[in-house]
């Protein structure tokens, strides 16, 4: 799964839509584009909706 991360960071127009994602869920869930980062990396994907569950889980533990 961190092969598909490395080969998006590889191409620039894949890794500026990754950070365009990264900074709209940040906004939506009020939390730090640092902390939607650290789930993209630890669940292999940066898929919406599977970031997004991981954020709701989070937010559920607090």
């Amino acid at each position: 799964m961190q092969s598909k991360t490395k080969t998006e960071a590889a191409d620039p127009s894949v890794a500026a839509q990754v950070e365009e994602e990264v900074a709209y869920l940040s906004k939506r869930h009020r939390v730090s584009p640092a902390i939607v980062r650290e789930i993209i990396r630890r669940i292999g994907t940066s898929e919406r909706s599977a970031v997004e569950r991981e954020i709701r889980k989070g937010m559920a533990r607090r």
